[in-house]
């Protein structure tokens, strides 16, 4: 289908702008699976990654994309889990503002059945979603496999 990148496509061009030095923090960041894609201004997902950098003890690269949607299947995120960011944590993708928490939970296991996790939606009250707000709502996190099977990792809220 025209307009559609499958996953092995969009590696081959992050290689191919990493060797350009275009994309230089995605090189190593695509490499070992820890790397950030989001839309360009939009702050939430700046505040999430800050919890995931305190977190993890490390930096996470950011890459601004303007279709963020083709990177969302690039990566075989679900379209019905679809948030406002895609990352890449220790390899599991993972979807919106999911906790830290629950990211090294998956980690820990590391589980090959799950593919990632994912926070639909920007749910107040979720990590990077809590900045100058009294709200919050209840959420899900959930797991999702590459044949599409998913189901609940945690409850917040």
């Amino acid at each position: 289908m025209k307009g559609i990148m499958d996953r092995r496509s969009f590696l081959s061009a992050l290689a191919v702008a990493a060797c350009s030095g275009l994309v230089r923090p995605a090189q190593a960041a695509a490499k070992d699976g820890f790397v950030m894609w989001h839309s360009p201004g939009c702050g939430c997902c700046l505040e999430w990654a800050k919890r995931i950098e305190a977190s993890f003890g490390r930096r996470l690269p950011i890459i601004e994309v303007d279709d963020i949607a083709q990177v969302k299947r690039a990566q075989g995120v679900p379209a019905d889990l679809n948030s406002c960011h895609t990352a890449l944590i220790h390899g599991y993708v993972v979807e919106g503002h999911v906790p830290p928490a629950d990211i090294k939970r998956l980690v820990k296991s590391g589980s090959q059945a799950i593919r990632g996790l994912a926070v639909p939606g920007m749910p107040a009250g979720s990590p990077g979603m809590d900045v100058g707000h009294d709200q919050k709502q209840p959420y899900k996190v959930y797991a999702f496999a590459a044949n599409g099977k998913r189901g609940v990792f945690a409850s917040h809220g």
